[in-house]
C-alpha cells in the first residue's frame, strides 16, 4: 500500500525503544518533559534532565568499541570512523518536521492518509502528521543519519541506556559503509503515482522498500540483542526466545509511551513491522550462516512483506506470479488517479487484525497470494468521496471466501449507513454472522455503492465507483460479464 512511503523518511528514527521495555531501569532515569500549569493557567515545560559533559564524553568514546562489536557480529568491515553528535529532543523534532515538510514527502503523506481512512485503517477525523511528530519525538532513542554519516546520540537519555541503542544504530553505519544505505533503499522506493502506465511488474515491486527496510532494521535489532546478551555468553542464534519476547513487547508500549499506546492499530503495526518481523527474518537467516543473514540479505534482498513474515518463502525462492491488471488509464478515464499500489501480505494482516482480531488474522493472512488497489476521484467532482478498486488473490477459493466475509463484515464499522441492495426474492445477509462469502454482493452506503465479488481464488472490490465503471472493471478483471445488479 502507499503506506510504504508513509514512514520511510522517519522510520529509521524509531530506534530500538524496545530496549527500554526489556532492560532494567537505569539507576537515575532521565526525567521526561512534564507539563504543568502556571498561575495564569498556561502550560509550562519543566526543564528536561540532560546527561553531564562527562557522561557525554564517555558515550562518545564508547562509539568505537561498540562499532568493533557490531562489525564482528555482522562480518561487515569498518571502512572509516563514524562521526558522532549529541542532539536535543527539540533538534530531533526539527529534523522530523523538516523531513515531513519536503514537497514530495508531504504529498505522499497526504495521499497515504486519505487512502488509509478509506480502508478504515485510520479514523476519519485523525490528523496524521502532527500525531507522527509527537509519536516519533516520544519514541526516538538515537539515530544514524545516512546523509551526514553521523550517529546522533540523545542528550536526555542516560548514557548506559543508550549503548544497546548505539549497537543498533552503528549497525546502520556499517551497512551504509558497505552498501550505501540511501542508494540501496531508493531501489525499492518508487512512487507509482508518478508513473503514467503502471504495470504488473510495478505492483510486484511495490513492497520492495518495506522489505528492504525490514532487512536494515532486522539486522540492527539482531546486533542489539547480541550486544545485550554478550555478558551472559548467549546470542540471538543460541537464544531465539529472547527475540520472541522482544517482538511481543513492541506492540504494547510502556507507561512512559502514552502516544504510542493511544496510536491506532495500523500505526503501531506499521512502525514496528521492520523491527519485529525484521528481527525474526534475521533469526531465520542466521541459521543458514552469518554471511547469509547480513551481507547476503543486501546482495539478494527480499522483495515482499510475505518473504519477511514467512522467511521460508524467501529461503525457498518461492515465486508468486504477478496479477494481471486492468487498463487503468482507459477504465478510469472519467476519474483523476489519486493513488495506486500493492496490497501485500502485511497489508491484509493489518486489515484483518483491524476488522476481525489478531488470532483470525494469523490464520488468514498466510493464504494471501497477491493484491493491488487503485484510488481515484471523479474528474467533474473533486469533492466526491474517494473511489477504490481492490483486487486480491488467495491460496484457495475457501480462503478467498473467508477474506471476503471479513471484509464485508467490516463495512458497518467503516460506514455510518450500510444497506444491502437485493431484489425482493433474495435474502439479506447478516453481516454479523457470515463466515464465508461467495458470488456478487452490493451494499449501499453514504459514500456510494460497495461491490464485493468472489470468483474462485479472487476477491474483487469496488467502493464509491459509478456502476458502469464498476461493472466494466468486474468483467475485465474476472473475465466474465457481471450479473444484473438490483
Amino acid at each position: 500500500m502507499c503506506r510504504n512511503s508513509l514512514i520511510y523518511v522517519f522510520i529509521i528514527l524509531f530506534a530500538s525503544f524496545t530496549w527500554a521495555q526489556t532492560s532494567q531501569a537505569p539507576a537515575n532515569p532521565p526525567a521526561e518533559s512534564q507539563t504543568n500549569l502556571d498561575k495564569s493557567g498556561q502550560a509550562s515545560q519543566q526543564q528536561e534532565q540532560k546527561i553531564s559533559p562527562k557522561e557525554a564524553g564517555e558515550l562518545f568514546r564508547s562509539v568505537d568499541e561498540i562499532l568493533q562489536f557490531a562489525s564482528k557480529d555482522t562480518d561487515l568491515p569498518i571502512k572509516h570512523e563514524v562521526k558522532r553528535r549529541l542532539v536535543s529532543r527539540d533538534e530531533v523534532e526539527a529534523y522530523l518536521k523538516k523531513s515531513m515538510a519536503e514537497d514530495k514527502s508531504a504529498k505522499r503523506l497526504q495521499r497515504t492518509e486519505l487512502v488509509l481512512k478509506k480502508f478504515g485503517l485510520l479514523p476519519r477525523d485523525f490528523d496524521l502528521q502532527p500525531f507522527l511528530v509527537a509519536l516519533l519525538r516520544e519514541q526516538v532513542a538515537g539515530y544514524y543519519d545516512a546523509k551526514t554519516k553521523t550517529v546522533n546520540l540523545l542528550d536526555w537519555i542516560d548514557a548506559e541506556q543508550q549503548k544497546p541503542v548505539m549497537a543498533h544504530e552503528l549497525t546502520h553505519a556499517l551497512q551504509d559503509q558497505s552498501f550505501g544505505l540511501e542508494k540501496w533503499m531508493k531501489v525499492g522506493d518508487i512512487d507509482l503515482d508518478e508513473k503514467k502506465n503502471v504495470t504488473a511488474a510495478d505492483i510486484e515491486n511495490d513492497e520492495a522498500s518495506e522489505a528492504r527496510e525490514a532487512v536494515v532494521e532486522g539486522q540492527a535489532m539482531a546486533v542489539l540483542v547480541d550486544y545485550m546478551l554478550e555478558p551472559t555468553g548467549q546470542s540471538l542464534l543460541a537464544a531465539p526466545q529472547v527475540a520472541n519476547a522482544l517482538t511481543e513487547g513492541m506492540l504494547v508500549g510502556t507507561s512512559d509511551s502514552p502516544e504510542f499506546q493511544k496510536a491506532p492499530v495500523f500505526l503501531r503495526e506499521e512502525l514496528t513491522f521492520p523491527y519485529r518481523y525484521g528481527l525474526n527474518f534475521e533469526a531465520a537467516l542466521l541459521k543458514k550462516g552469518r554471511q547469509r543473514a547480513f551481507a547476503g540479505a543486501f546482495t539478494d534482498p527480499p522483495r515482499t512483506t510475505r518473504q519477511i513474515m514467512q522467511p521460508e518463502t524467501y529461503l525457498s525462492g518461492e515465486k508468486i506470479p504477478p496479477m494481471p491488471l486492468p487498463d487503468f488509464n482507459h477504465d478510469f478515464r472519467n476519474y483523476e488517479r489519486f493513488d495506486v499500489g500493492a496490497m501485500g501480505e502485511f497489508d491484509v494482516d493489518i486489515l484483518i487484525d483491524q476488522y476481525a482480531g489478531t488470532e483470525i488474522s494469523k490464520d488468514v493472512y498466510p493464504h494471501w497470494r497477491g493484491g493491488y488497489y487503485y484510488a481515484a476521484r471523479p474528474k467533474n467532482d473533486p469533492a466526491a468521496p474517494l473511489a477504490i478498486l481492490y483486487v486480491s488473490r488467495w491460496s484457495s477459493p475457501e480462503a478467498a471466501a473467508q477474506f471476503a466475509a471479513i471484509y464485508a463484515k467490516a463495512l458497518s464499522k467503516r460506514y455510518k449507513q450500510v444497506r444491502e441492495a437485493v431484489d425482493d426474492k433474495a435474502p439479506i445477509l447478516n453481516l454479523q454472522t457470515i463466515e464465508s462469502l461467495n458470488g456478487t454482493h452490493t451494499w449501499l452506503t453514504e459514500e456510494g455503492s460497495v461491490v464485493i465479488v468472489v470468483q474462485g481464488d479472487t476477491v474483487f472490490v469496488t467502493e464509491s465507483l459509478d456502476q458502469p465503471t464498476s461493472e466494466h472493471l468486474e468483467q475485465e478483471v474476472l473475465g466474465v460479464a457481471s450479473p444484473q445488479r438490483p
